[in-house]
């Protein structure tokens, strides 16, 4: 099951957290606040069970701490991806350098194909790829041509025409036992017809993006609909606040990567 993780790769926010790219136009982070948030991030994927790997943060690179979008692992494989922001290329070597400590060797997607992790839905042993202004159709094709090789199957959905969602994870999340939790604005599709589908409040749509990891499901505060529904289904909820990552465009799935 892709929800029982056992390592999480993060990188705490720059003094240049604010730099980033965003279109959120919530305001400028606190760095400060951000740190902090993260410290409990970290801090709720430890008691999870989970050996946390932290890397240094590079000033370069402002958007270092979404660190989900350099990288996809699986049990069988690991692949660098080539993020599709220019800006961000620059972060991919030390997290590659990390992973290959862990995992040995790794694939990559290469130019001009572009894939951020952040588009990546691990479903048990399916992958569903986002196309976004961030992952291209060639870093596609390379993606599912590596996962296909190690016994994955995979599929694609555009999702260009939802301004909304940045990432396909901006509005699906896998709760585990073929139920996948949609924002109310993700876009109906017949690769999701197999699933047991969840909506989200349209006034909850961020609480798409959460983490299952074990019995627990990491959600972002402030949402007490969705956490009620994480209940109902005999999981329990960890609310994190993430305020300031929401400003940089952000969630909780993009602060690590969880294998």
């Amino acid at each position: 099951m892709i929800w029982k993780f056992r390592h999480a790769v993060v990188r705490a926010p720059t003094e240049s957290f604010a730099g980033g790219l965003t279109s959120a136009g919530l305001g400028e982070p606190d760095v400060r606040l951000a740190r902090a948030q993260h410290a409990a991030y970290c801090e709720a994927l430890h008691s999870c069970g989970l050996e946390v790997h932290a890397l240094a943060p590079d000033e370069r690179y402002p958007d270092g701490t979404f660190v989900e979008d350099t990288a996809i692992v699986t049990e069988r494989v690991a692949i660098t991806t080539r993020p599709g922001a220019p800006s961000r290329l620059g972060e991919v070597p030390s997290v590659a350098e990390a992973l290959s400590r862990i995992r040995g060797d790794l694939y990559e997607i290469v130019a001009p194909g572009s894939v951020d992790g952040g588009d990546i839905c691990e479903v048990d042993d399916h992958y569903f790829i986002g196309l976004s202004a961030r992952t291209n159709d060639e870093g596609a094709r390379q993606l599912i041509n590596i996962l296909r090789a190690h016994g994955y199957s995979a599929s694609t959905i555009n999702i260009r025409a939802n301004r909304r969602l940045l990432h396909l994870k901006s509005g699906i999340a896998y709760l585990g036992e073929r139920r996948l939790l949609l924002s109310s604005d993700f876009p109906v599709v017949p690769e999701l017809s197999r699933y047991h589908l969840l909506r989200t409040p349209p006034d909850e749509d961020y609480a798409a993006n959460c983490v299952r990891i074990y019995e627990r499901v990491l959600i972002p505060s402030g949402y007490p609909h969705f956490a009620e529904m994480v209940r109902r289904l005999g999981l329990a909820a960890i609310p994190l606040d993430m305020s300031e990552f929401r400003k940089m465009d952000g969630g909780l799935s993009c602060l690590s990567l969880r294998f």
